[in-house]
């Protein structure tokens, strides 16, 4: 009998326990949850859809990038330099990975970043509406205009908006100087990139370009690679920015990134090396 009691008693247990455990709102199944929750976000001190952890996972900054004197272009050896380039890489160095720098398509930048074939886009990027909607933009780093771009001797006719509205002009697909084509109804052409557009120009294709004001100080005029062309009119201003997805906490190790490299001198350095560093915004 007594046996047959502790029978009955070991089965009571175990169906109050199953119970128990096969109820998804009681004690088992919420201290589960609660264990599962901590410990996904444990990693790094940040979320699984940390930007910051994928990129220190993988061990490459995946930078985004066009062919763009002084911020992007290649040595004679093929290496990449410019300010950009240059920063960038100090900047992948600080998280403890490799940067990798990727030609883009300029028009899909936005898609290439969703679709992580890179993480970046660090390339004198003009913060307009569209983008800073778009990505996670950085703070400002560069102050920029888009300015036309003609040949010298005839730089003294086109020193206004109003005097450049019957010209042909060479813009990069999906660039500022093509919103400001629009936003002005200019006639334009879409080329590849900037430095093609002051290729349009030079050959005569086109009557001018419109292109970043910093790109136009480093590769136009006396002792430059366009020696022939000058910039004119001035049809804004702006900032640059670093983008990332949209979210990502990397735009805020970039932010913390430039605060201390500008406050021990290094971004003026660098900047001064390109011969841009009066445009540079205090960090």
């Amino acid at each position: 009998m007594k046996k047959m009691l502790s029978f009955v008693l070991a089965m009571a247990m175990c169906l109050t326990l199953t119970a128990c455990s096969g109820n998804g709102n009681g004690p088992a199944s919420s201290s589960a949850n609660s264990g599962s929750s901590s410990s996904s976000g444990s990693s790094a001190g940040s979320t699984p859809d940390s930007d910051l952890t994928y990129v220190q996972n993988k061990g490459t900054l995946v930078v985004g990038i066009t062919e763009f004197e002084p911020m992007d272009y290649q040595d004679a050896s093929g290496s990449w330099i410019g300010f950009d380039a240059d920063l960038a890489r100090a900047f992948a160095e600080s998280l403890g990975v490799e940067v990798q720098f990727q030609v883009i398509d300029w028009d899909n930048k936005t898609f290439e970043l969703e679709g992580k074939t890179i993480d970046a886009v660090w390339n004198g990027m003009t913060l307009t509406q569209e983008v800073k909607a778009a990505m996670e933009c950085s703070n400002p780093y560069f102050n920029n205009a888009q300015v036309v771009i003609v040949p010298t001797d005839m730089a003294d006719q086109y020193q206004t908006v109003d005097s450049v509205k019957d010209l042909s002009f060479a813009v990069e697909i999906g660039s500022a100087g093509k919103e400001q084509a629009d936003l002005n109804n200019l006639t334009y052409t879409e080329v590849a990139d900037q430095a093609t557009a002051l290729l349009e120009v030079s050959s005569g294709t086109a009557d001018a370009a419109i292109i970043d004001y910093l790109m136009a100080m480093a590769m136009t005029g006396e002792g430059t690679s366009y020696g022939d062309l000058t910039f004119a009119a001035s049809l804004n201003s702006e900032e640059y920015g670093v983008g990332f997805r949209k979210g990502s906490d990397l735009a805020a190790a970039l932010n913390n990134f430039f605060a201390e490299k500008y406050a021990d001198g290094t971004m003026q350095q660098v900047a001064d090396t390109y011969g841009i560093g009066d445009m540079l915004v205090e960090q």
